[in-house]
């Protein structure tokens, strides 16, 4: 039985999967307490294997309190605990979908949010300036200006993890303005990615967009010149608490091709091609991955985390019945992403 005590976790308003986790619970109405800046160092909680932001603390098998990361294994873990509300829809091909375009909003668009924060001045010198306050607003002026350095260095020396480079530029800003105008397009169908009731992969896309729509200067600038429509619908969805989620709001599937042909398609473009020669690299045993994507050369160091994405990409295919995984071929049939299924 799962307690009523409110979740509590830490993270803070610049992380989009902080951001993530905040709506997902506030649609699920589920309580929580939010621990920002230094404020969990003050309450014995356990350490992470892996600092990541959010980190919550849960009880774990053994009865211990333990700390526990990674947004879309923890949505899982809520949907199964908490009833009511359902961010993931049941119906399979719907579920298989809606965990790809949750997977690229956490994993592709993630790119152009470190991208364009730590890559144009004047998001290197708003963030800068607003990070360290969000967490430590309480310490002194010429504190801050220093954490403000320290992280600007620390995050422009690690662009380059997440494939943020001269090469790899081009690529990146392309696809995120093209995600601008199909999302736009998009929401001018339904409200939400799924239909008419939000689903995990709305969150994962807002998650990004918190940052680049709202956020920071240069892609806030292309999106409220391009796509003002997704600037608005990211504060929408920042809230959802008081938004109905009745069970007829998901999408029919033989509607799913017709509502996101258009974003499965750039799916298929640029991060299918990214997973597939991530995992290619790795499994040579290489340290970097070199590939064409949009017909552009990308280079990046490999990225183990994405080979387990794309594992469970696969593994949630392979286990679908073969009628549903019918289905789901229809849908990605010639919009690239029918590259990853091969086992």
């Amino acid at each position: 039985m799962v307690s009523s005590d409110p979740l509590i976790f830490k993270g803070v308003p610049g992380s989009p999967y902080t951001r993530k986790m905040l709506a997902y619970l506030r649609f699920r109405h589920i309580p929580y307490q939010l621990l920002i800046g230094d404020q969990a160092s003050h309450m014995n909680l356990p350490e992470a294997k892996v600092q990541l932001l959010p980190t919550f603390y849960l009880t774990g098998d053994d009865g211990e309190l333990e700390a526990v990361v990674d947004s879309t294994p923890l949505i899982r873990r809520f949907e199964s605990e908490f009833l009511g509300r359902a961010a993931v829809p049941q119906n399979p091909v719907l579920g298989f979908i809606n965990d790809l375009l949750e997977d690229y909003g956490d994993e592709w668009l993630t790119k152009a949010m470190f991208h364009y924060r730590w890559h144009y001045q004047d998001d290197i010198t708003t963030a800068g300036k607003i990070l360290p306050r969000w967490s430590n607003n309480g310490v002194p002026e010429d504190k801050l200006s220093e954490l403000g350095d320290y992280i600007s260095q620390r995050q422009i020396s690690r662009l380059y993890v997440v494939g943020s480079n001269d090469i790899t530029a081009p690529v990146i800003e392309a696809s995120y303005t093209r995600f601008l105008t199909l999302f736009d397009t998009l929401l001018q169908r339904h409200r939400f990615v799924l239909g008419d009731r939000p689903c995990s992969a709305d969150f994962g896309i807002y998650a990004q967009l918190t940052q680049l729509a709202k956020f920071d200067p240069t892609p806030m600038r292309l999106c409220l010149n391009l796509a003002p429509r997704v600037h608005a619908w990211t504060d929408i969805v920042d809230d959802l608490s008081g938004q109905p989620a009745d069970a007829d709001g998901w999408l029919d599937t033989n509607k799913i091709r017709e509502h996101l042909g258009d974003l499965l398609c750039e799916v298929g473009r640029v991060y299918i091609p990214a997973l597939l020669a991530n995992n290619a690299a790795i499994d040579a045993g290489s340290e970097q991955m070199e590939t064409t994507i949009d017909g552009q050369r990308w280079v990046q160091p490999t990225f183990p985390y994405q080979a387990k994405c794309l594992q469970s990409l696969r593994q949630s295919y392979f286990s679908l019945d073969p009628a549903d995984r019918e289905s789901v071929d229809e849908i990605l049939s010639g919009t690239g992403c029918e590259a990853f299924l091969s086992s």
